[in-house]
């Protein structure tokens, strides 16, 4: 299916407030964005898969419904088995994969270039309708050749070996359709499902026309609410524990402080009260015990020593290494630790709102290092004047 799309990336750039954007201020406009071209999303984005948020430890659970019967009859049984077992796998609802499949493909059984072999002309490819060849409209968001060797699959893309045959192929269901679920929870499946079906192809009304195959291939309502949550609401690990429990009171303090704030969008430039970007997430956060420590995460980074990786624990904190060019040298993203390798973090603009994150994760970013802010002899010395050391 050919269809509008405005393209928007997710991405760690533009993270965290810089010391451009300090000095200047925060300016935003009204962008007018006149979509001519006509290409699924998943055709485009290329290396979207290194910002993929899914994961997570916390406990969830996302609503699986029946198959009704209009399903088993016009969805091909090899394709509702993978669907529903990729829905439980992924914590997509399986009938919106069904949904972006009918809508794509019908489910890999229209003819034309693209379904089953070859490209589009836009370079899109497979049942999920990946963009899949170099230099096209569609990008190379599958990444590598449309069908590879498990070996050669690159590090970026969502192309994977769905069913463990050696083979990555962006024609196979088994293959495409998980990608296709990798591909919504880059794009905030777990906490706004109609978000991530708009990334998938930039218009409501494909949102819609998903949806409402989603909907015929339910028994009984299911609700779009329903998927994960848990980057914003969880409060146990998958063992049952409480997350971010800190080692002493002031660690704890900061953690708590971060924790409250997750649901709160992410604003660039930010330093709150409502809303936040990663550096002035942090900083807040320490500010609220009484320690004053910099603005952005380039200078975070030489606040406080370093902690070798393993030996984190709540309140420190981790920087990625995102760097661009006219910024500050060092890192250009930084989230807090809470624990059971998680992390607090404001993330970007089309990121979702502040949340529980994996940080040490092949879907983001490469880590830096970490820092243990309250043990800089700056944050000492202030405790102590404040009488809390």
């Amino acid at each position: 299916m050919l269809k509008p799309f405005v393209r928007t990336v997710p991405s760690d750039s533009g993270s965290c407030a810089t010391q451009l954007a300090i000095g200047l201020g925060i300016v935003l406009t009204g962008v007018v964005v006149l979509a001519i071209l006509v290409i699924p999303m998943a055709s485009i984005n290329t290396g979207l898969g290194a910002l993929t948020a899914g994961g997570l430890s916390c406990t969830s659970q996302t609503e699986q419904v029946e198959a009704s019967g209009y399903a088993e009859d016009s969805i091909p049984e090899n394709y509702l088995a993978i669907y529903k077992r990729v829905g439980k796998e992924k914590g997509v609802p399986w009938n919106v994969l069904a949904g972006i499949g009918q809508v794509e493909s019908h489910h890999g059984r229209w003819e034309g270039p693209g379904i089953t072999e070859g490209h589009n002309d836009w370079g899109a490819a497979g049942p999920m309708q990946f963009g899949s060849l170099d230099g096209s409209a569609a990008g190379n968001s599958w990444g590598g050749e449309p069908v590879m060797p498990a070996d050669d699959r690159p590090e970026q893309g969502y192309g994977q070996d769905g069913n463990d045959d050696g083979v990555v192929s962006v024609y196979d269901p088994e293959d495409a359709i998980p990608a296709s679920a990798d591909y919504l929870i880059a794009h905030g499946a777990e906490t706004d499902l109609r978000k991530a079906i708009f990334g998938y192809n930039h218009a409501w009304w494909y949102v819609d026309d998903v949806l409402g195959w989603a909907d015929q291939y339910a028994d009984g309502d299911y609700s779009t609410g329903a998927s994960i949550q848990t980057a914003v609401d969880c409060t146990l690990t998958a063992e049952g524990g409480p997350i971010g429990v800190a080692p002493d009171e002031l660690s704890q303090a900061v953690v708590d402080w971060a924790m409250a704030k997750r649901g709160l969008p992410y604003v660039w430039g930010g330093t709150g009260p409502g809303g936040f970007d990663c550096s002035g997430l942090v900083m807040r956060a320490y500010e609220d015990v009484g320690v004053t420590i910099p603005r952005v995460s380039q200078d975070q980074w030489n606040y406080g020593p370093r902690i070798e990786k393993g030996d984190e624990q709540p309140g420190d904190l981790v920087f990625f290494d995102v760097q661009r060019a006219g910024e500050p040298p060092g890192p250009g993203h930084v989230g807090m630790v809470i624990g059971d390798g998680l992390m607090v973090e404001a993330w970007c603009t089309n990121c979702g709102p502040i949340a529980t994150r994996e940080y040490d994760s092949p879907n983001r970013s490469a880590i830096l290092g970490f820092t243990r802010p309250l043990e800089a002899p700056e944050a000492k010395a202030q405790l102590e004047r404040l009488g809390k050391l």
